[in-house]
C-alpha cells in the first residue's frame, strides 16, 4: 500500500474567508495521484476550529457512567431536540496544552469530578472532508458520587445538566439513537470494546 504524506501536497495559496471561532480559509493546492503524477490545481475550502479533548467518565465499581445534557447550537434541526446527551468535552485554551491538561480541566468544569486515573482511547479527525478538526477520547475513571449536578462555566455561557447512569442504560439510550453526536457515539462504541479492561481497576 502507498504511503503519502505531507511532502505529497503542495499548498500553492491559504487565503483567509473568515477568522473566529470558526475560521474558514481558502487553499489552491495540488496533491501526489496513485498513478504518480500531480493533481490539477485544485481550489477548497477548509474550516479550522482547533482540536478538541472528549472524557468518558467512568464509574467501575458501580458500572455508571457520567452524561451530560446541553443545548448545542448546531442540533437546532435534531428532530427531537437541540439539547443532546454527550459527555465531557472541550477545546485546547493554547498550543502548550496537553491533551491530559484538557482533560483534567474539562471533566472539572463540565462535571465537577477529579479522575482517579485517565486512560487514553483513540484520536480521529471528525470532518477530514472540509474541516481540521481532531478530536481524542479518553476514559476517565471517577466516584460518580462527587459528580455536580450542575455544571459549566458561566462566561462560556454553558448550563450543563449533569446524570449518572447505569452503563446498560447509556448503552440503551445509544441503540435507541438518543445519543447521537459523534464524538460520545465514538467514544461509547470503544468503551465498549474495551471496558472489561476497567472493571478491576
Amino acid at each position: 500500500m502507498q504511503k503519502f504524506n505531507q511532502n505529497d501536497v503542495k499548498i500553492i495559496e491559504k487565503t483567509p474567508v473568515r477568522e473566529g471561532f470558526l475560521s474558514l480559509y481558502k487553499l489552491r493546492l495540488q496533491h501526489r495521484l496513485f498513478e504518480g503524477d500531480w493533481s490539477p490545481v485544485l481550489e477548497r475550502e477548509v474550516m479550522d476550529r482547533g482540536h478538541a479533548v472528549v472524557v468518558l467518565p467512568y464509574d467501575p465499581h458501580k458500572d455508571a457512567l457520567v452524561v451530560l445534557e446541553q443545548f448545542r447550537v448546531g442540533a437546532l434541526e435534531n428532530d427531537a431536540s437541540p439539547w443532546l446527551l454527550e459527555f465531557v468535552a472541550g477545546m485546547y485554551d493554547s498550543h502548550d496544552e496537553t491533551a491530559e491538561q484538557v482533560a483534567h480541566r474539562e471533566l472539572e468544569e463540565e462535571a465537577g469530578l477529579t479522575a482517579k486515573s485517565l486512560h487514553y482511547a483513540l484520536t480521529y479527525l471528525s470532518t477530514p472532508g472540509g474541516c481540521t478538526e481532531k478530536i481524542s477520547i479518553y476514559i476517565a475513571l471517577v466516584d460518580s458520587d462527587k459528580a455536580a449536578r450542575h455544571a459549566g462555566l458561566a462566561t462560556e455561557h454553558e448550563d450543563i445538566r449533569v446524570h449518572v447512569l447505569p452503563y446498560g442504560d447509556v448503552v440503551q439510550l445509544l441503540e435507541a439513537g438518543k445519543i447521537n453526536n459523534a464524538a460520545s457515539v465514538i467514544g461509547l462504541q470503544w468503551l465498549q470494546l474495551h471496558k472489561r479492561q476497567f472493571e478491576d481497576l
